[in-house]
């Protein structure tokens, strides 16, 4: 149970959730995945619609291990948004996933950094939650909208560290602190880690979890920076349930004085 967690009442045995996208090859894709040990991967729903055929990726793999996360990438309006949300659900019970009402939600209306449209998002959330879908909204590390998204009955909130796919790392950590010690839902910090100390660092703060992409597609070894992010997000989680110890601003020896000569 220490790596495992919930959202909305589904249990996954792994913290560390897989983009699908960039990878250079479909073998590449598929080992990575496998050797993550991830329980959950992501599909950009347009792009499933256009490649499913014997190459694809999304043919490839077994959902019967595996969770697909719909999401809308590339929606830049609400309603853009919503009708792909549905098409993802459809693609979900296609894959005989028949349970599956997850969404990544993202409505991105800037075409250079790529950041979500907070209002966007908000009113497409509202308006997928009426429609039984269990939404996960990709946001910009807002610590209001945040706790606005979970008041409105978001499954799980997802900031990013930075913005995506630059691997910049993490450029907003006090307000992922701030997102992360008030949400009463998963925090699943979602874009912008490079690394695996930095995928290990947000989850000694106490994020549920972490989706990776591009650090992982496109590394010189994407196989072997899979394992990395699986070992570093179970490293970090044990971290953050032992506790470190407090900051102290002297030096404090490590073996006392007493029995000395």
């Amino acid at each position: 149970m220490v790596f495992s967690f919930f959202i909305a009442g589904h249990s996954f045995k792994s913290r560390l959730m897989l983009g699908t996208g960039k990878y250079k090859s479909l073998k590449d894709a598929k080992e990575s995945i496998y050797l993550s040990s991830t329980s959950i991967i992501t599909v950009a729903v347009r792009r499933a619609q256009s490649v499913m055929g014997i190459d694809s990726l999304v043919d490839a793999l077994d959902w019967k291990c595996l969770w697909l996360l719909p999401n809308t990438a590339g929606c830049q309006t609400v309603e853009e948004a919503v009708r792909v949300a549905v098409l993802g659900r459809e693609i979900a019970k296609k894959l005989g996933q028949e349970n599956n009402n997850f969404v990544k939600l993202e409505v991105i209306s800037d075409s250079q950094y790529l950041f979500p449209d907070p209002l966007g998002t908000l009113k497409a959330a509202e308006y997928l939650i009426k429609k039984n879908f269990e939404v996960l909204p990709y946001v910009n590390s807002d610590p209001v909208l945040a706790k606005q998204l979970e008041e409105i009955g978001c499954a799980a909130v997802m900031p990013l560290a930075s913005p995506i796919g630059s691997g910049q790392g993490l450029k907003n950590l006090y307000n992922l602190k701030i997102i992360i010690d008030n949400a009463s839902v998963p925090v699943i910090v979602d874009a912008g880690i490079g690394t695996p100390s930095e995928a290990s660092h947000v989850m000694e703060l106490g994020a549920e979890a972490v989706l990776v992409n591009t650090a992982i597609a496109q590394a010189g070894s994407s196989p072997k920076m899979a394992i990395a992010m699986k070992l570093a997000v179970k490293a970090g989680r044990l971290a953050y349930l032992a506790r470190r110890i407090p900051l102290k601003h002297v030096a404090q020896a490590s073996s006392t004085q007493y029995g000395t000569l």
